[in-house]
């Protein structure tokens, strides 16, 4: 069957348009509500695991304070947020996250409350290598009003940046290190970091926006 030349251009008009959208930019996150509340402090909850490595929980945890005061805001102290938990009946994160607002903002004082889940944590072995992936996402709510003002969710891989240009044998041999390494060592703790930093850091168009301790605060004022 033969195309007519203008089924064919009309053909490639929609192809291109489709690549076209494909390849556009993403949407600008809307930043309206967050600029709105201007949050100072952040109450940070035990992460949500969803992974299969206990340790998941603890581990973004402890690396989710210092990116988000570098971000400029007043982080209530996770340890010392934990125990009040803790104290009060309260040792799962699923539990914790299910405490009202009102009662996080009674008992906390803080402006807006952190909600983190880790989607995937730990390394996956395959026949010529392995892989430590640290995938997270987060929620900031306002304790006040309930509104949701901003979501983002990050990963980060030992993989990253990698290049499989070794041969066969070069291959086998970095497989083996690899395996070596994380079996003696706590790699996914040190992915997390990375991810962490990734998610809770202030970013152009979809990170957070700036707090109050930060250079940029003022441009980020509504």
């Amino acid at each position: 069957m033969t195309l007519s030349l203008s089924r064919l251009i009309s053909m490639t008009t929609v192809a291109i348009a489709t690549l076209l959208t494909g390849c556009a930019a993403p949407k600008a996150y809307d930043y309206t509500a967050f600029k709105q509340a201007r949050p100072r402090s952040i109450l940070v909850l035990p992460p949500v695991n969803e992974s299969v490595d206990i340790k998941a929980t603890h581990s973004l945890l402890s690396q989710s304070s210092r990116p988000l005061a570098e971000a400029g805001y007043y982080v209530l102290p996770v340890a010392l947020v934990e125990e009040t938990f803790r104290q009060n009946g309260l040792t799962q994160a699923d539990d914790i996250h299910a405490v009202e607002l009102k009662k996080l903002n009674d008992i906390f004082g803080a402006d807006a409350v952190l909600y983190l889940n880790v989607k995937r944590y730990g390394s996956t072995y395959y026949v010529l290598g392995s892989a430590t992936v640290v995938e997270a996402q987060a929620r900031l709510v306002d304790t006040r009003t309930g509104t949701l003002l901003w979501d983002g969710k990050a990963s980060a891989s030992s993989e990253e940046g990698k290049s499989n240009n070794n041969g066969l044998v070069g291959m086998l041999i970095t497989a083996v290190v690899q395996q070596v390494i994380s079996s003696v060592t706590d790699q996914s703790h040190e992915i997390a970091g990375i991810a962490s930093q990734r998610l809770l850091s202030v970013q152009s168009g979809k990170g957070l926006l700036p707090g109050p301790r930060h250079p940029a605060y003022a441009d980020a004022a509504p």
